[in-house]
């Protein structure tokens, strides 16, 4: 194991940060906030508002800490993969006692927070969460199936159900609609990633899609995969929970997606599927911000 010197190793806290995965956590964070502000008609009150930042910070707090145990697990294939090597487990900045007790202590105090300040069901449904991701996903279907997105999805789905559960004590047929956009959504979003960087997968070992079947069968799934997405899209408008602008947005965002999935299957480039992995992260913000809006404005 290389030592860096001194001047060239990161402050603690910030190796401790990077272990949570800063950049996937807002978006679960901003996710698990569209379900909270879809649960409450109108405006919030105070106190409403004061329930939803606890709630947030609980959620933050069980998903990092789910982050935090991805590493220790992963931290040979983050090593091996040039996407990942920078994280602190894989170049032996923290050591696994370190970040497993890390992961503990963010896993007990985001739960605490949840059951006490916010209601026992989203307590359990964040860290059914986390066990879905750090323990289902991470150590037995990342490793042993190309499917394994598309099952392991489901956790990643979870945080408007969270946002929901936390404002209303109960999970309503809105919050799975929401969660069956993000489960749809995911499979095309990573796999557009795992096409430009297959030659990582290929060495990390994991049984990627593209790795275990292709370039171009991985490619027409993307595309497959869009065209669901895009009638699962259109669910919040034809249940009822949105309206006109909501539905405008999600069919300009739709047929962008899909055109993208189009143009990757007829012409492949490397640069074209980063492209496409980048529009997906603005299709399903965008898609988010406009129920938002929609929520207050219409």
């Amino acid at each position: 194991m290389t030592v860096l010197p001194s001047a060239m190793t990161p402050s603690v806290f910030r190796q401790f940060y990077a272990l949570t995965k800063p950049r996937v956590i807002q978006l679960i964070v901003f996710c698990a906030l569209i379900g909270m502000v879809l649960a409450v008609p109108g405006l919030p009150a105070l106190p409403q508002v004061g329930l939803a930042a606890v709630a947030c910070l609980g959620i933050w707090l069980v998903a990092a800490a789910a982050a935090a145990f991805n590493c220790i697990v992963e931290q040979g294939i983050d090593a091996k993969m040039k996407r990942t090597a920078w994280r602190p487990t894989a170049r032996g900045e923290l050591s696994n006692t370190q970040t497993l007790v890390f992961s503990a202590v963010l896993c007990a105090a985001g739960s605490a927070l949840l059951y006490f300040w916010v209601n026992p069901l989203t307590m359990w449904l964040t860290f059914a969460t986390f066990v879905g991701y750090a323990v289902v996903y991470t150590v037995i279907l990342k490793p042993l199936t190309p499917q394994n997105i598309v099952i392991g999805g489901a956790s990643g789905a979870m945080p408007p159900v969270l946002g929901w559960a936390a404002m209303t004590g109960n999970v309503g047929p809105e919050a799975l609609i929401l969660f069956l956009i993000i489960f749809l959504w995911t499979p095309p979003h990573f796999w557009a990633l795992a096409l430009y960087r297959v030659e990582d997968y290929r060495k990390s070992g994991l049984p990627m899609l593209p790795v275990t079947h292709g370039s171009e069968f991985t490619r027409l799934q993307i595309l497959l995969y869009t065209f669901v997405l895009f009638a699962g899209c259109l669910l919040p408008f034809v249940y009822g929970m949105s309206s006109w602008l909501y539905l405008a947005a999600a069919v300009v965002l739709g047929v962008g997606f899909c055109l993208y999935a189009w143009l990757l299957l007829r012409d492949y480039s490397d640069e074209l599927a980063r492209r496409t992995f980048r529009f997906s992260l603005i299709h399903l913000s965008a898609l988010f911000a406009a129920l938002l809006l929609d929520h207050y404005l219409m």
